[in-house]
């Protein structure tokens, strides 16, 4: 276990907000977790893991729990399918690859997402028409306060868009300590009809693609479009794409016939967020060192030294712009932490 006082959390966010906290503390045993909780008042702990999905506006007066478990075991295999288990703190994108040098299928869309296994059920995380839901099976979670382990199912999750219980009704009462995932062995269920991917494929002459096919294509285009957080600070996608209905999406057309879309039921469409700010003029706009990435609107980005408050500032604006153009108000997908 590794313990620090007044912890500079710059190398622990992907944003590289410079702000410190109170303390820190690195678990890397679910017997370690539960030390820690035993220690510490469950409201006086922030749970981290990749730290991908967070902006941090100031200092923090609580105790990090950061949690760095690790480790991959296959539970059990049944015909054409294998169940592989994950310690929270592996990190995702390494995952993902790991069980795609397994021949193991069914996330290879989710290639070189940010963060780690443990906190990928909170955001349900999804990406070119796959979801984390997809291959879930269940997740073991430590109770803060009672310590008790606790199983949760898919149903129990209660996924949603970019959502799950973790962000509701059980919203930090909880840390995950590892997730169960069902993936394919045999005849892999390939998505490759969704944003680029096939274009990308086609342009590597590739017409019977492999899982990792797939896997390269993702990253190939996730990569032109996205900055590497090692190299500029950000977050991957900062807001929501939101959900509309079709009555509200049919007058956006008469004023923009051009705006894209995705339905999501006979009543509802998505729309695509980062379009919503590119034509609203921020693609590319640059405050001090908060900015939105030029290549793609949906990245907040900090060039160097830009405050949490100062990304959130700008994020303010965006939604503001927004609200005003289009009447949509767009929801943060990252976690402020005032």
């Amino acid at each position: 276990m590794e313990h620090h006082k007044n912890y500079s959390l710059k190398n622990h966010n992907t944003f590289g907000i410079d702000v410190s906290a109170k303390a820190f503390v690195s678990v890397s045993s679910v017997d370690e977790l539960k030390e820690v909780l035993q220690q510490v008042y469950a409201h006086e702990i922030l749970v981290l893991g990749g730290g991908s999905n967070i902006l941090l506006l100031k200092n923090i007066d609580k105790t990090i729990l950061h949690i760095d478990l690790k480790g991959k075991t296959i539970e059990k295999e049944e015909e054409g399918f294998v169940y592989v288990r994950a310690q929270a703190g592996e990190n995702w994108h390494e995952f993902v690859r790991w069980c795609i040098e397994q021949d193991f299928g069914g996330i290879e869309n989710l290639s070189l997402i940010p963060g780690n296994v443990g906190t990928s059920p909170i955001q349900n995380i999804g990406a070119y028409g796959v979801e984390l839901k997809d291959s879930f099976v269940s997740c073991e979670a430590v109770h803060k306060q009672t310590l008790q382990t606790r199983t949760f199912t898919k149903e129990e999750c209660n996924f949603g868009y970019r959502n799950s219980t973790f962000k509701n009704e059980n919203k930090d009462k909880y840390v995950i300590s590892s997730v169960l995932f069902r993936l394919t062995k045999i005849e892999h269920k390939l998505y490759t009809g969704y944003g680029a991917i096939l274009e990308e494929l086609e342009k590597q002459n590739i017409s019977n693609p492999t899982i990792k096919d797939v896997s390269d294509a993702v990253i190939s285009i996730r990569s032109s479009k996205l900055p590497n957080p090692k190299e500029l600070g950000n977050s991957g996608s900062f807001f929501k794409n939101p959900v509309i209905t079709i009555t509200d999406f049919n007058k956006l057309v008469e004023k923009y016939p051009e705006i894209p879309s995705y339905p999501i039921s006979a009543t509802e469409v998505k729309v695509p967020a980062g379009w919503l700010i590119e034509k609203a003029g921020f693609k590319g706009i640059r405050k001090n060192d908060a900015g939105v990435h030029r290549n793609q609107a949906l990245v907040l980005v900090n060039y160097g030294n830009a405050t949490g408050a100062e990304l959130y500032q700008l994020a303010q604006e965006i939604q503001a712009e927004i609200l005003k153009m289009f009447s949509i108000h767009l929801e943060m997908e990252v976690n402020v932490i005032e």
